[in-house]
């Protein structure tokens, strides 16, 4: 198995940097992997941290996470790919994992989540994922899929700015492919959170959730998150 570790990023400096060497030293089979870092656009030096620890970066077409993460499977090498957020950190050996999973028959799949942060309710909200339903699927936990079934399902939905994680399983699972969720977590940041309140965030991650099943377009999704969510990133991209 040759993995193409994908990460979309936007003015990502305070964390690229950590995560990089903690993919590395995570890594079980790091001579068949790649890192690629697929950059939106960041003016905070982002880029320069990333390839200065060891990845591939590619500055991106146009910035959104769909269209990132497209843009990097386009230039990778791998036959399995491996979307993860900057600020999500995979266990050790998290490379065996995916291949273990492969080998009993899987075509993709996600870790359970974990939050760098203990509150009750991100507790809880993490628990769930270990539930293998689509209503707990989020790009948080990261996905692995193969090339071919990637390819094959169309990749990312680059008409989307909001819900292009959760989107692309629902049409992996209308497929013949094989979905799982692994037994060990990724461990998340919990900074989203912690600058809404857990409560409150979730609260509005639920709406935005409830209007997507209801058929809202992306411009209501946008304008619910834009409105109501605090985020330390610039009000241009949603996430």
């Amino acid at each position: 198995m040759r993995l193409s570790i994908i990460i979309p990023a936007l003015n990502e400096a305070n964390t690229i940097g950590r995560l990089i060497p903690h993919l590395k030293s995570s890594l079980v089979h790091m001579e068949k992997s790649e890192i690629i870092v697929a950059d939106g656009g960041s003016v905070d030096g982002t880029k320069e941290i990333a390839a200065n620890a060891g990845a591939t970066v590619i500055e991106c077409s146009r910035r959104g996470r769909a269209v990132q993460m497209n843009d990097g499977a386009a230039l990778s090498r791998g036959d399995v790919f491996y979307f993860l957020h900057a600020d999500s950190f995979p266990p050790p050996g998290f490379d065996r994992d995916i291949s273990d999973a492969l080998d009993r028959g899987a075509d993709c799949g996600s870790f359970r989540l974990q939050f760098d942060d203990t509150h009750p309710v991100l507790n809880i909200y993490g628990w769930f994922t270990r539930f293998d339903v689509d209503l707990f699927r989020f790009g948080d936990q990261s996905l692995f899929i193969k090339r071919r079934v990637f390819l094959e399902t169309g990749g990312f939905a680059e008409s989307l700015s909001l819900m292009e994680d959760h989107e692309i399983v629902k049409r992996i699972r209308r497929s013949d492919a094989e979905f799982v969720v692994l037994d060990r977590s990724v461990i998340t940041s919990a900074r989203k959170y912690r600058t809404n309140g857990p409560l409150r965030l979730q609260f509005l991650f639920t709406v935005i959730l409830v209007f997507w099943y209801a058929g809202a377009g992306q411009d209501v999704l946008i304008h619910l998150y834009r409105s109501f969510v605090r985020t330390h990133r610039r009000p241009s991209r949603p996430g």
